[in-house]
């Protein structure tokens, strides 16, 4: 799998209709209507997220990793 970065990541979350509901820190809140998940998405400049979260987040988010 290849790892992303939070700010794309973040694009991803956006295209597929999950919401930014605040920002805090480095750290992005998204939320999705009809949906009590949130998912916190670190953003540190271009650095790739770490394998294991970002296949949590997909899992979450229902994206598929063909998306990638």
């Amino acid at each position: 799998m290849k790892a992303i970065s939070g700010k794309r990541f973040c694009r991803l979350l956006e295209k597929n209709g999950w919401e930014l509901k605040r920002i805090k820190g480095s750290h992005h809140i998204y939320t999705k209507s009809g949906s009590p998940l949130r998912i916190s998405v670190p953003v540190h400049g271009n650095k790739p997220l770490k394998v294991g979260l970002q296949n949590h987040f997909l899992k979450i988010s229902g994206i598929d990793e063909v998306e990638l």
